[in-house]
């Protein structure tokens, strides 16, 4: 089933994927667009400077696809007749203007996407009036933090229907042959008339100093032919009656600087003459950046398609070659998603599953960052300010990005985050395991880990701290693939042993094997900012961190073990990683970070007097140490007798440290041993904490800081100041990292995914002999299998109809619940509201939310333990 698609995913004679959907839906407000004295991205690179000035590493459209090098871009601009600029890319707040952070203000989706992007569907909605940017900024800038965000709906600008929408469909016929149709639909009531351009650059690689070799855009006959060293020459022809233009990809700097320019044709060129009729476009009609305009008017209701093609062959579109194109690349895609979806599925569920990995397959971006050149300037450039040596990412010279890699949200977060990437690419190896194994083993290579073993985080900061968790995704992609790939668990084994020396090195701060992770992705889910200094002496002890690495312990003995089984010089390391995770466990106790009286973890503030204050927030702080667990069965130790007889020798001879270790349970003729933090009577204490509906336990997954606290705020007096963390279901109103961070009650997908990967370990280890209530007070007793099945299933419900036809996810907005054409175009946001399940934050983020894609998954095929 789905053979076509995996054909091509597997043709090592053809590049299926040189051309993908690879350009980011926002490069302006980067860091690496940011030369700035002050290292403000933002405010250096605004939204009214991208359409008039050249980006130096990378670019943005609507639609947007490129080669793997993004040398050549391809996407649409469009134009309503009442706009002040041209509809290139998506409008959105920064994250200074918007009353909740950055912020995208507009209406867009990912329908459809095989792996190989051989078939791919987007959609967008445009208003017909004239877009309201000031209106957005102004009332968004009204606003305050205890309000709701101003959105694009709220200016009613979509009432009665009066928008466009336009659907964009690529198909591939060859490797370098790509059919595309764009429908056009007038939502609106009155016929109206609209511009379409379809359009097709070069990124800027010229005017730096580093390379002068120019590419070519000419028309030839109607048609844009682009002729590039690299790729040769590709043909952008388009059906029906449209006029070239042509400009450069090059800076207007007469309007952004107030001096000359390189060319009296900059990149605006086609919107000024578009929109205002100047003479802006090269009348030669040759250039870097070019658009077929099509005018186009609409009866009510009605819509119109324009097929196009881009091609090496300068292949015309709309004949026959590319009619059976589309229709076979669609089926093919329907073949190969029916493959992928389990026959226990819904038709919903079916629905949510094929939009996640859409979104998933969209957001793969071409990053391109070399930090060396950055620091130092452009030949061609201005010379940086001599902050800039000493400043963000300074440490990081070593770090060249030149890679088409998996991005959290091609918007809000165009930049990799390692532990994001890491659960990505546990969705991502359901329909394409080689794409997950590479990008796991990118973020560890030379040009990426840092010479001292760190993973990089996020451009804004490369060099703070992610949670641990590429071990563990090593292992799931490993798994999901079969579990034969012994070259790529090798590969990133050898890796990630110097990733986890760092952490060990780095982050346990007196030595004791507790961890002071600080970031560690949970922004600001504590009282304190755990990256930044405490107004006291003295360091937070992490429950979170300690849990993080204690699993990273157990995700290496696991590797090690498998590794093991097929040579035996791997077996040493067994014995390391079973000795160190039980060196972290018993830490965990002789520094108290489980609180006995309330069943819980907490953080613990060591002071430098000796004092020590468990921050006692339930949270999922407290809840992590769960996840660090696995098993040990007979057959394996059997198959394994050095390790077997080293691990007993600790355990007779260092009884003290491996009581987390000497827990067996027989149960189906077999013996098993469980390696966990939590002890079975801990996890029935915590477990009630977790289930219980009035404290952590959602109707659409595990809240972040529990319900509780919002009667019941902790509050911490620190050196005369008080800082407190009580419950906010929503957006977090506290300022702490920048006041753009939410986990003080919301849903995330990530902690959800882990704390039921871990449920479904324990359920391994006892199967129906251990059982809890849930929800707690409910007197309905479940099997752990059961409890990780019932969590999943919430989690699954944020995006599936319930009784009523609505979806939790889109809250109480009119327009998503309840007009047939926007209800099942869905969106993947950052989280999700504590209590309702509406979804907030970053609105595409189908990353790390793509989980719900391995869920839907797991349970359909029965695999939740």
């Amino acid at each position: 089933m789905g053979d076509a698609e995996r054909l091509r995913l597997n043709d090592t004679n053809a590049d299926w994927k040189r051309w993908g959907p690879y350009v980011s839906e926002r490069a302006w407000g980067t860091v690496r667009e940011d030369y700035s004295e002050g290292g403000t991205a933002w405010e250096s690179f605004p939204h009214d400077h991208a359409r008039s000035r050249a980006f130096r590493w990378s670019e943005d459209g609507l639609a947007a696809i490129c080669d793997t090098s993004q040398r050549l871009c391809f996407g649409f601009a469009f134009w309503n007749g009442r706009d002040p600029i041209l509809k290139e890319r998506i409008f959105g707040l920064t994250g200074n203007e918007g009353n909740h952070g950055e912020d995208a203000k507009e209406y867009w989706w990912y329908l459809d996407s095989t792996p190989t992007h051989s078939w791919m569907r987007w959609r967008y909605a445009y208003p017909q009036a004239a877009f309201p940017y000031e209106q957005l900024i102004d009332e968004n800038r009204r606003r305050g933090r205890h309000d709701a965000e101003f959105e694009l709906l709220d200016t009613g600008l979509f009432d009665d229907d009066r928008y466009w929408e336009f659907t964009v469909d690529y198909a591939k016929a060859d490797v370098d042959d790509i059919c595309v149709k764009v429908t056009v639909r007038n939502a609106g009531p009155e016929q109206a008339t609209i511009d379409v351009l379809p359009s097709l650059w070069f990124r800027n690689t010229w005017s730096w100093g580093v390379d002068d070799r120019r590419p070519i855009l000419v028309e030839k006959d109607g048609a844009l032919v682009a002729e590039h060293w690299d790729i040769g020459r590709m043909t952008l022809v388009g059906a029906g009656d449209a006029t070239p233009l042509l400009c450069e990809n090059e800076s207007n700097a007469a309007k952004l600087w107030g001096v000359d320019g390189a060319t009296p044709f900059p990149k605006d060129g086609i919107g000024d003459h578009v929109i205002h009729g100047t003479s802006s476009v090269n009348p030669d009609r040759v250039g870097t950046k070019g658009a077929l305009w099509y005018r186009l008017t609409v009866a009510a209701g009605a819509e119109v398609d324009i097929p196009l093609r881009l091609s090496s062959k300068g292949s015309a579109p709309g004949d026959s070659t590319w009619t059976s194109t589309m229709r076979k690349r669609v089926a093919e895609a329907d073949e190969f998603y029916a493959s992928v979806t389990p026959p226990r599925a819904s038709a919903d569920e079916a629905l949510v599953l094929r939009q996640a990995f859409a979104g998933m397959l969209w957001s793969k971006q071409f990053f391109h960052y070399d930090i060396e050149r950055w620091l130092a300037g452009d030949p061609a450039g201005p010379t940086p300010p001599a902050s800039r040596s000493t400043g963000r990412n300074s440490s990081w010279r070593h770090l060249n990005n030149h890679d088409v890699i998996s991005m959290p949200d091609p918007w809000e977060y165009p930049w990799y985050a390692a532990w994001d990437l890491a659960f990505h690419c546990v969705v991502l190896a359901h329909v394409d395991a080689a794409f997950a194994k590479e990008q796991l083993l990118l973020m560890c290579r030379e040009w990426y880990m840092h010479p001292n073993g760190q993973l990089p985080a996020y451009e804004w900061a490369f060099g703070d701290v992610n949670p641990p968790v590429h071990a563990w995704a090593a292992l799931r992609v490993f798994e999901i693939d079969g579990g034969r790939d012994y070259e790529f668990l090798e590969r990133i084994f050898q890796k990630l042993l110097l990733n986890f020396t760092w952490w060990v090195n780095r982050k346990d701060n007196d030595g004791n094997n507790v961890f002071e992770g600080g970031f560690l992705g949970l922004d600001n889910i504590g009282p304190i900012d755990r990256s930044a200094s405490l107004p006291v002496g003295g360091h937070i002890e992490q429950s979170d961190g300690t849990a993080w690495m204690a699993a990273y312990c157990l995700d290496l003995l696991e590797i090690s073990i498998v590794l093991s089984l097929n040579d035996p010089a791997y077996e040493d390391m067994t014995t390391k990683f079973f000795e160190h995770f039980s060196y972290i466990a018993a830490a965990m106790y002789d520094r108290y970070l489980w609180d006995d009286e309330d069943g819980f973890y907490y953080d613990v503030l060591q002071l430098d007097s000796g004092e020590r204050m468990p921050l006692r927030v339930r949270s999922l702080v407290g809840i992590l140490p769960i996840a660090a667990t696995t098993t040990l069965g007979d057959a394996t130790l059997e198959r394994l007798p050095w390790f077997r007889e080293h691990m007993q020798w600790f355990l007779d001879n260092r009884s003290h440290l491996a009581m987390q270790a000497s827990r067996t349970h027989t149960r189906d003729g077999g013996q098993g041993r469980l390696l966990a933090i939590a002890s079975p009577e801990q996890l029935q204490r915590l477990l009630s904490h977790v289930l219980d509906e009035r404290g952590l336990l959602s109707p659409h997954g595990i809240r972040s800081v529990s319900a509780e606290h919002k009667d019941q705020p902790f509050v911490l007096e620190l050196a005369g100041m008080n800082y407190t963390v009580d419950y906010e279901p929503a957006e977090s109103t506290s300022g702490l990292f920048g006041g753009n961070s939410n986990w003080r009650g919301p849903i995330w997908f990530p902690i959800n995914y882990v704390v039921i990967e871990a449920l479904g370990r324990y359920a391994r280890f006892f199967g129906d002999d251990f059982r809890v209530e849930c929800p707690t007070g409910s007197g309905v007793m479940m099997t752990l299998a059961e409890v990780a099945d019932e969590l999943a299933h919430r989690l699954i419900s944020l995006f599936t109809n319930d009784d009523n036809g609505q979806r939790a996810s889109f809250g109480t907005i009119d327009k998503f619940q309840n007009d047939r054409r926007w209800h099942d175009q869905l969106l993947f946001n950052e989280y999700f509201h504590g209590d309702t399940g509406a979804g907030l934050g970053a609105s595409h983020q189908t990353g790390w939310t793509g989980l719900v894609a391995d869920l839907i998954i797991r349970r359909g095929r029965g695999q939740m333990v």
